[in-house]
């Protein structure tokens, strides 16, 4: 017997050792080389701050719609609702939200509606949307505020991401930044838009 309890409690030190310590100081020291000290991206906009890489809550008639997020965009709280596409509680969700979005913008049909607008991602926090999900959005954004459609897709040109060196994964645009640059072409241009 103690020839199992000796190396069993070795183990159990060099894991704490290792899983406790090392890793933990590792991480903290890459942290502290990378942007912000390992704090998040940043950004402030109108006397506020805000997490570049968490999803916001955009739900104005003005502003391009973030993707609904099941955890209510709390970073503390990250996940998906755990409900299964078949879940009547999860299609009567769903089934709102693509009502919601096709009342607010009548010239979309339903099969056009992306389902990244209607159904929440896997960590509720996805600050990011394809650019077709924004480009549908448009119309009414533009009515709205009054701005013209190109202008609108000028900023959405201007704020895509290209895919990682050209190759990795798609093209995509952060809602947040897209926004505050909205906010700004419209303070620009002498838009006031009522929130």
């Amino acid at each position: 017997m103690r020839a199992h309890i000796i190396p069993a409690i070795k183990l159990s030190l060099y894991s704490f050792l290792l899983l406790g310590v090392i890793y933990p100081f590792i991480i903290l020291a890459i942290a502290q080389i990378s942007p912000n000290q390992g704090k998040g991206l940043l950004i402030e906009s109108g006397g506020r701050t805000y997490y570049k890489n968490i999803g916001q809550n955009f739900t104005l008639d003005g502003y391009f719609w973030s993707r609904p997020s099941a955890v209510d965009y709390n970073a503390a709280g990250s996940g998906g609702s755990n409900l299964s596409s078949s879940n009547p509680e999860y299609i009567a969700g769903v089934k709102a939200r693509i009502d919601n979005f096709l009342t607010k913008n009548p010239d979309v049909e339903l099969g056009e509606v992306p389902s990244e607008l209607v159904t929440a991602s896997g960590s509720g926090l996805d600050p990011h949307l394809s650019v077709s999900s924004l480009v549908i959005q448009v119309p009414r954004i533009s009515k709205v505020r009054g701005l013209a459609e190109k202008d609108i897709f000028e900023l959405i040109d201007k704020t895509t991401e290209k895919p990682l060196w050209g190759l990795f994964g798609p093209e995509k645009i952060n809602v947040l930044e897209l926004n505050i640059r909205l906010d700004q072409f419209s303070k620009e241009k002498g838009v006031r838009y009522a929130k």
